[in-house]
């Protein structure tokens, strides 16, 4: 999500072109000075697979296997308007297959994970971010040299990537999920540090739960990390495609306790503060939901443990779009689903994780606004307007599936 206040969301588009067109031009000024830099030059080029990677600096650069590339296929999505094209487009994914890259006397950097080779080479694809259409574009790029340097004696294991840091969704798919795949690729291995968001709450509840203990390191955009020997696993969410690989290790790692004594029926709020993707019509909504049985909570106010409990009891769970849907990754198959956006904002991350489980209802509804097909979404957080006889019907549709 951007960070831009509620008023400045609608000029996300150009704010991020111009962004990756001073990567561009930054980068172009910038690079071959790399060599003049020692640690905190900047990389003087980028390989965009690993094994060119290794390929580039065998001496230095590993490549260590795990699991096999996966090739998703999934049905349409039900909702309204029909075959919305961010789900058409979605329908299909291939997920190279799971490695964990070792870098000898390597680099990670910035709260965005970017992994440089001795060499100076960036590895693109363990250090992919948000709406790039080349490395050459890569935030890394921004600044005449990297931020400030701190050595980290031994081995070091990275899970921070784009988005880790301060969202549930991306911290869940994007590091824990990364763990998985080191794991299964040096299931013997042991490492000195770990850099990994760990400041939230939840990220520590979460790690606690995963069994993932040791030394953590802090991402910081003002650091980068230089470690003897760096371990970084391969990044299969990079399209929001909730791998099974992925969404099967986090629903064994994070079990819930079984209860049956929660709510079976959960509407999310997202609270009614303006410009914070919240349902309009939700006062008006709620009634009607309640004399279907249904439970107005806040996932943040839950624990962790909680929100896995309750979301794998859950029989049916309907939300405006935001990561406290994520706890579906816990739910039953048989859970009917009911996501609501903004017409200027639609992303199909949840259902991705609901096509991964399997065997769940999922339905979606798109409000007033417009996304035109293959453009960059304006209402990262905009309101839902959608009328509540519509949302109701389509709760009593699912009800009764």
């Amino acid at each position: 999500m951007s960070r831009l206040p509620a008023p400045l969301q609608p000029a996300w588009p150009l704010l991020k072109r111009v962004h990756r067109l001073l990567s561009v031009l930054a980068g172009m000024l910038f690079r071959p000075l790399g060599g003049l830099l020692g640690d905190r030059g900047l990389p003087r080029t980028a390989t965009v697979a690993s094994t060119a990677t290794v390929e580039r600096e065998p001496d230095a650069v590993t490549l260590h296997p795990a699991g096999p590339a996966e090739v998703l296929e999934r049905g349409p999505a039900q909702g309204e308007p029909p075959a919305h094209w961010v789900f058409e487009r979605g329908r299909r994914a291939e997920v190279p297959a799971r490695y964990v890259l070792e870098v000898r006397d390597g680099r990670l950097v910035g709260d965005f994970g970017a992994t440089v080779t001795p060499g100076g080479v960036l590895d693109y694809q363990t250090s992919g971010y948000f709406g790039l259409a080349s490395w050459r574009e890569h935030p890394v790029f921004l600044g005449p040299r990297l931020p400030q340097v701190e050595r980290v004696d031994g081995t070091v294991l990275s899970l921070t990537t784009r988005g880790t840091v301060g969202n549930y969704y991306h911290f869940l798919y994007d590091a824990v999920a990364r763990y998985g795949i080191f794991e299964e690729a040096l299931p013997d291995e042991k490492v000195d540090a770990i850099v990994v968001p760990h400041q939230s709450g939840y990220q520590r509840q979460i790690l606690e739960l995963a069994g993932i203990t040791g030394t953590f390191i802090q991402p910081r955009a003002d650091r980068t990390i230089h470690a003897d020997r760096l371990l970084v696993p391969s990044t299969p969410n990079q399209d929001l495609v909730a791998p099974r690989s992925a969404t099967e290790w986090l629903r064994e790692r994070l079990p819930s306790t079984g209860r049956t004594d929660t709510p079976t029926r959960l509407y999310l709020s997202r609270g009614q503060a303006p410009g914070g993707r919240r349902y309009l019509h939700e006062a008006e909504l709620l009634p009607r939901l309640e004399r279907r049985g249904f439970v107005m909570i806040d996932p943040g106010t839950l624990s962790v443990q909680e929100q896995i409990d309750w979301f794998a009891n859950a029989e049916i769970v309907v939300a405006p779009h935001g990561a406290g849907l994520t706890n579906i990754t816990w739910s039953r198959p048989g859970l009917k689903v009911l996501e609501m956006f903004a017409g200027t904002y639609v992303h199909l991350g949840l259902w991705t994780i609901a096509e991964a489980i399997g065997g769940m209802h999922y339905r979606y509804l798109v409000g007033s606004g417009s996304l035109p097909e293959g453009k960059e979404p304006t209402g990262i957080v905009d309101d839902i307007d959608i009328p509540v006889d519509l949302v109701e019907a389509t709760v009593d549709e699912l009800l009764m599936a």
